[in-house]
């Protein structure tokens, strides 16, 4: 039976999947967590649609598995559940010891982390759960760091507040309102890493990844620009990416993270945190000599 043919007696027939969706589909193991094929599909559209992306194309830069997972966890499904707490109880308790650096405080740190993800507040009839939130763009494990970071902040950002209230109070100081939705704070490692490795690279460098991963241009409209052939700024792009991966792998390691560490750290999606990687790419001038030639020789250069 495929995955279109799967609907329920009296219903209406699953969504048919195309091809590339319906090996997704299998490879998520989202039947395993009942999650039809048409709360797949709209999931998927939903999340390209956000990132103004074509759905197949988008599909594939995915954690599909991860996603899934996540989604069918905050849904509350209990096989899902099984398996999460297999694959990431023991590792949470072990981030959270790390980023307090104290056995007790990580435990309770975790413990408060489980409370959010399974979703024990309830709105509109409906449990919320941080793992609404994940979109599938970084690996679940990298995710999970970066909430347990924040949680920290958070937790650190209340009691500093508790404890000044007397001062603030004298000095006759009102207290701002706490921000909504802020972005995971980023561990200080990552953001030193990323940034230097961003900042050292060229004006046309840092033009052509802000083009394509910001501003979402085309490679056949940044190759229009600058005066090139497409598959010059395709097969730049794809060197400057894995260049930038062992440079902020090297970066980290430098900073003192093990090479598991480091790993560990560049698995979340840099979009998720609070990195300014706009700043971090910014140049004065659009690159004024970008040739087929400057090209090739820029790629020779690393």
């Amino acid at each position: 039976m495929s995955v279109a043919d799967q609907a329920m007696p009296g219903q209406a027939p699953a969504p048919a999947l195309t091809e590339p969706l319906a090996g997704l589909y299998t490879q998520s193991r989202a039947a395993e967590f009942a999650f039809a094929p048409e709360q797949f599909l709209d999931l998927l559209k939903g999340l390209a649609a956000k990132n103004a992306a074509k759905l197949e194309e988008f599909c594939l830069t995915l954690r599909v598995e991860d996603l899934i997972l996540a989604r069918a966890c905050a849904a509350g499904n209990e096989r899902a559940w099984e398996v999460f707490m297999l694959r990431f109880r023991e590792k949470l308790y072990d981030v959270a010891r790390q980023i307090t650096r104290e056995d007790s405080s990580g435990r309770e740190l975790a413990d408060c982390i489980y409370a959010d993800l399974y979703g024990t507040k309830v709105r509109d009839e409906e449990r919320v759960s941080k793992l609404r939130f994940y979109n599938g763009r970084g690996s679940l494990d990298g995710w999970l760091r970066t909430v347990l970071a924040q949680e920290y902040v958070n937790t650190y950002r209340k009691q500093r507040r508790l404890v000044s209230l007397d001062e603030e109070s004298e000095e006759g100081v009102q207290f701002a309102a706490p921000e909504q939705n802020e972005a995971p704070v980023a561990d200080p490692a990552l953001a030193r890493a990323t940034d230097d490795a961003l900042r050292s690279l060229s004006s046309e460098e840092r033009f052509v990844l802000s083009s394509y991963f910001l501003d979402n241009r085309t490679l056949a409209d940044i190759a229009r620009t600058l005066r090139v052939h497409e598959s010059t700024i395709s097969r730049k792009v794809e060197k400057l990416i894995k260049n930038l991966h062992k440079q902020i792998l090297k970066n980290l390691t430098k900073l003192g993270l093990s090479r598991r560490q480091a790993e560990e750290a560049l698995s979340t999606d840099v979009r998720d945190l609070a990195l300014d990687i706009r700043a971090s790419l910014a140049q004065e001038s659009l690159p004024g000599a970008f040739s087929e030639k400057g090209a090739k020789a820029g790629e020779g250069r690393h």
